[in-house]
């Protein structure tokens, strides 16, 4: 045996190293695992299929307060592990790349660094490396560092091709110890390696990822069971992409569109990050747009940067052609189906609605690839777009009293950002929205029936009534009008601008009270109304009381009741009722 110092610059990067480069230390277990894999992928390429067993066993043993990593890979002369482990950062793997370039496209190495050897320093006081390389005349070489800068490396016992790696645990770090932790880790950075792995001889239960396959050769049934692989607590998915991408960068994989239930969380980072099939992070927030972080699913490239550790991204023009990619694969999937299966879209248009609709607000690229696809329901029941449409009339409600008015189409816009896609596509594509209570259409009169006969002072039966309202309403703009439908006593006209300022401010800033102009339209040919009208000669207490409570219902039905005020509204409701109850007793 002889002693020697390890090839490093400072006396403490190894401290270094063990406080900061790692933000997890349950990462060594994937960067021990993910060397031994590529120990495997070596050889693999270097002597061909047949040559023995391929695989990754890792062994606890709780006595000697030991985890060992073993692989029958490519293994280690002495003077190669000088060079890969003695010398910190030396990346053997990007040597091996280029010594084989042409053979690793099948086989990917997955360490980029040279460093997730010294990961292991994270949980051990002591780390040994028992090897023997592939080549023929080769011995064993035996490795031993406490994490100073000193080592000793001498013969080692191993009889067969590959390497054992043994971490004598810390104090800090014995509950590696526990075989169901341990499980529990290789599962989750572990699930996708491409050799099998034992953990104390049971097989760790992992396969080779789906997204390797040729969207071609997978069923319905293999993606779903891939995804409740991935999130096996979620309901089934609304459908989903399967990315496959060479050019300008390698990337697979696959995104689904999730079920949006109630407990759903869109803020939940849910696509997991592969780099040659290891997970490194369910943070991708770089990668996709934002309107578009509600997708589930794994991406796995080789090309994605990510910091020394592999723990996160750095951000570049590869990560921001990747997200504009992902998004042009989405308004894709999106136009297929509904060109395919028109009934499949509009059954899913509920859950992807709002991601259609940020997608428009917030990308000009994405809006110009999903205009012709973006649907409306309209008040037959029906679903349409509105690409011929120079005036849109639209309600924010499917119940509405006001819908009997109209004769034209109406579209239902329910969501809380509609106000602001309909003010976007009015600027894109030139047309007026206006909701079914935003102005009163000519459409909604009947003029043959207006009350245009005056009496003896006068006044025409009209100007008594909206008199009658004016007085019992105070400062309310009062209208009488003789509408097409007796049915509704009277609607509240809200200006259509001032309104959707109001929802806005309301919506981004939480500003309460701003006030929008209302207008009370009384109908002169509703029954109600005319029997108020009769009424005012001989109960004018109650003919006031009643006025005050058609317009609190026309409010009311139009949900432009301020919550504040609902207390009052009840209380004047019941205090009528029970006016018109004495009358009647």
């Amino acid at each position: 045996m002889r002693k020697s110092n390890l090839s490093i610059h400072s006396e403490n990067i190894l401290p270094i190293i063990k406080k900061w480069l790692y933000s997890d230390k349950d990462i060594f277990i994937r960067e021990l695992v993910s060397n031994a894999s590529d120990a495997l992928s070596k050889v693999r390429i270097i002597l061909g299929e047949d040559q023995g067993e391929f695989k990754i066993s890792i062994s606890i043993d709780k006595g000697q307060k030991t985890i060992s990593i073993t692989d029958t890979g490519i293994g280690m002369s002495e003077e190669e592990v000088e060079k890969y482990i003695a010398q910190i950062a030396f990346s053997g793997a990007e040597e091996f790349v280029e010594k084989y370039k042409s053979q690793t496209e099948k086989d990917p190495i997955i360490g980029h660094f040279g460093l997730g050897f010294y990961s292991a320093y994270m949980v051990s006081t002591q780390v040994e490396i028992d090897t023997l390389s592939y080549n023929p005349d080769a011995k064993p070489v035996f490795w031993s560092c406490d994490g100073s800068t000193a080592y000793t490396i001498g013969a080692g016992k191993r009889a067969s091709r590959g390497t054992q790696i043994t971490l004598h645990l810390d104090e800090q770090s014995l509950e590696y110890l526990e075989e169901s932790k341990l499980r529990e880790l290789l599962n989750r950075y572990c699930s996708f390696m491409p050799f099998p792995i034992e953990l104390n001889g049971k097989p760790i239960g992992n396969q080779a990822p789906l997204w390797q396959k040729n969207p071609s050769e997978c069923t319905e049934e293999e993606y779903l069971a891939f995804y409740r692989k991935l999130f096996p607590f979620d309901p089934e998915p609304i459908f989903w992409i399967h990315l496959n991408v060479d050019y300008p960068f390698h990337l697979q994989g696959i995104l689904y569109f999730p079920k949006i239930h109630r407990r759903f969380d869109a803020n939940e980072s849910t696509i997991k990050l592969f780099c040659n099939r290891v997970f490194v992070s369910d943070n991708c927030k770089d990668i996709l747009p934002d309107y578009l972080m509600v997708l589930r699913g794994a991406i796995d490239s080789p090309d994605i940067p990510l910091n020394v550790s592999r723990s996160y991204l750095q951000v570049d023009k590869n990560v921001k052609q990747l997200s504009g990619h992902v998004s042009k694969k989405v308004s894709d999937r999106l136009n297929q189906l509904y060109k395919t299966d028109k009934e499949k879209y509009i059954a899913c248009w509920p859950d992807v609605e709002m991601i259609v609709k940020l997608g428009l607000l917030q990308d000009e690229k994405f809006y110009e690839r999903i205009k012709d696809v973006l649907i409306w329901k309209n008040n037959q029941g029906n679903w349409t777009t509105i690409a011929d449409s120079k005036k849109v009339f639209y309600s924010t409600t499917e119940n509405s009293p006001l819908l009997k008015l109209y004769k034209d189409e109406i579209l239902f816009a329910t969501t809380p950002i509609d106000t602001a896609v309909i003010q976007s596509l009015e600027h894109k594509l030139s047309i007026t929205f206006q909701r079914i209570d935003g102005a009163l259409d000519e459409s909604l009169l009947d003029p043959s029936r207006e009350k245009t006969l005056l009496d003896s002072e006068g006044k025409t039966e009209s100007g008594r009534i909206a008199d009658l309202m004016r007085s019992a309403l105070g400062d309310v703009e009062v209208e009488a009008k003789s509408l097409a439908s007796d049915d509704l006593a009277g609607m509240v006209v809200v200006d259509e601008n001032q309104r959707r300022l109001r929802d806005y401010m309301s919506l981004t800033q939480g500003q309460k009270g701003i006030s929008a102009k209302k207008t009370f339209v009384v109908n002169t040919n509703n029954k109600l109304v005319q029997i108020l009208s009769r009424l005012q000669q001989k109960q004018p207490e109650i003919a006031n009381s009643m006025a005050k409570s058609i317009y609190d219902l026309s409010l009311l039905a139009q949900r432009e009741i301020d919550p504040a005020d609902l207390e009052q509204i009840v209380s004047r409701q019941t205090q009528i009722l029970e006016k018109i109850a004495t009358l009647l007793v």
